[in-house]
């Protein structure tokens, strides 16, 4: 039974802040419980695996609880603060104790007037796809369920701990009798993929969580006990001598990561956020789409003098002037007259899909990892305007400040390697794209020029593009027009 005290608190939930993610990492709480927050007032930063983003609440009142600390993964649509609105001032050290908050969550009631939360940031959560899970727990008895309600959600999120795992060894006691005969492991989507990657079968885990779910910390047991595996084939049929054997590798295999991890001299990171996006998006590109890379050495002293003179333009002031600039514009005119080339691969259909429109990649460097945000619409641009862009794109990414919605929807991409002082790289398309251009340092080097070896500002520049869209002759082209720009920037107004 609700209570009016119950009824008056509003849990805000974790919502998508972006197309298609499960998760966000909590970096900092900017409120505490007994905080008084207006509609609209930042409550939190959380980091996705796209950017960090800053959460508004989406009504007044007093915080009464906050459900996760910093550091902590939620997966969306999780609730991680809850806020009186009653009006009053809730004792804020009375909220956190009562485990029905937690069990509120699921209750149909409590979502019918809603429908969808009115969040400030992305797209707002469906209450439906966080409900669904806990109504299996019905067909659960009441006296296994109720001593560890207040665990299900964080172990369902993968957050439990040891102390929240305890009470349930003894459901998985039977779980090996019964692993025959579940037709599929109850796990979350994020515990699934963790399996994927390690390579972890999820059918010979033992679940320790509430209601026979697989946690995290199941299946990294499972991951650091090699020996385990070997063990079960010898003798599948008899349980006893299966029994026998699995507790024998216990000892071997907590003494494994011991042997193979020397703390003292290794240091062992927590593959998450935007690394663990960049990795998953890398891998899936270049095991995906065929890349070809092609090279070409240019002259590029002509490109270096315009540079100069723009920076004393009267309609360049106050905004970036660089080579990345006109390399960006040398790129933007090669697609005009290469149009092909700016397409994607439509695996489900079977088509390829060609864009009208250029969104130009930018990969950045920052401290959470490498980023890609699109100028969009670049094609439309002029100088000025494109330089303005970039000079923003540039100055947020620094900043941690760049939005998932600014590194979606790119066609193209540009990587500068050679602000580190390489020559060029072999590099590795952006998910969705067809193409991306890497520019390597320029440096005075020997070149003839007009007959005659002189000192010139040279830089190499590499293409690779996905082979399913791009034939090596309209490869070709591209980075060959992009060269001809560098070379004789003229070709700005003669071919623009």
């Amino acid at each position: 039974m609700t209570t009016m005290t119950e009824a008056s608190v509003r849990e805000f939930k974790m919502p998508d802040v972006g197309e298609g993610l499960t998760e966000a990492e909590i970096l900092k709480w900017y409120v505490q419980p007994g905080d008084t927050v207006t509609d609209g007032q930042v409550v939190c930063e959380v980091e996705t695996a796209k950017a960090a983003v800053e959460l508004p609440i989406p009504y007044d009142g007093v915080v009464r609880e906050l459900r996760f600390p910093e550091g902590t993964t939620v997966d969306v649509g999780m609730s991680i603060i809850a806020v009186d609105v009653s009006g009053g001032s809730a004792p804020a050290a009375a909220a956190p104790e009562p485990a029905p908050a937690v069990e509120e969550e699921p209750e149909e009631p409590k979502s019918q007037g809603s429908g969808r939360q009115p969040v400030l940031v992305g797209y707002g959560v469906a209450t439906s796809s966080t409900k669904r899970r806990p109504r299996k727990s019905a067909e659960i008895p009441a006296q296994e369920s109720a001593p560890v309600s207040a665990a299900v959600q964080a172990e369902l999120n993968g957050h439990g701990t040891v102390a929240e795992a305890a009470p349930a060894p003894s459901a998985p006691v039977s779980a090996p009798a019964t692993a025959a005969d579940r037709p599929r492991p109850l796990a979350k989507p994020p515990v699934r993929k963790l399996a994927k990657d390690l390579g972890v079968d999820l059918a010979s885990v033992v679940p320790s969580g509430p209601d026979g779910i697989i946690t995290r910390e199941d299946v990294h047991a499972a991951a650091a006990a090699p020996a385990q595996a070997p063990a079960r084939p010898t003798a599948p049929q008899p349980t006893p001598a299966t029994a026998q054997v699995s507790t024998a590798p216990v000892t071997t295999a907590a003494a494994a990561p011991a042997a193979s991890y020397d703390a003292g001299r290794e240091t062992r990171i927590p593959v998450k956020g935007v690394r663990k996006a960049t990795a998953q998006a890398m891998v899936g590109s270049a095991f995906t789409a065929p890349h070809v890379t092609e090279f070409v050495t240019v002259d590029v002293t002509r490109t270096m003098k315009l540079v100069e003179e723009l920076k004393g333009d009267k309609d360049m002031q106050g905004l970036r002037v660089n080579p990345l600039l006109l390399i960006a514009k040398a790129l933007l005119v090669a697609i005009r007259r290469n149009p092909d080339v700016n397409a994607s691969w439509d695996e489900a259909n079977q088509e390829i899909v060609r864009k009208h429109y250029v969104n130009l990649g930018i990969a950045a460097a920052t401290p959470r990892g490498l980023i890609v945000p699109n100028i969009k619409d670049a094609h439309d641009k002029t100088l000025p305007q494109l330089a303005e862009a970039l000079g923003e794109l540039v100055a947020t990414a620094r900043e941690g400040r760049t939005s998932p919605a600014a590194m979606q929807g790119g066609t193209v991409t540009i990587t500068n390697v050679g602000v580190f002082g390489v020559d060029t790289g072999t590099p590795i398309l952006n998910p969705g794209e067809s193409a991306i251009l890497a520019v390597g340092a320029i440096k005075l080097r020997p070149w003839v020029h007009k007959g005659k070896v002189k000192p010139r500002q040279v830089t190499t520049l590499a293409l690779s593009f996905d082979h399913r869209l791009v034939d090596g002759e309209l490869g070709s082209k591209v980075l060959a027009d992009v060269a001809a720009v560098l070379e004789q920037p003229k070709r700005l107004i003669t071919w623009g």
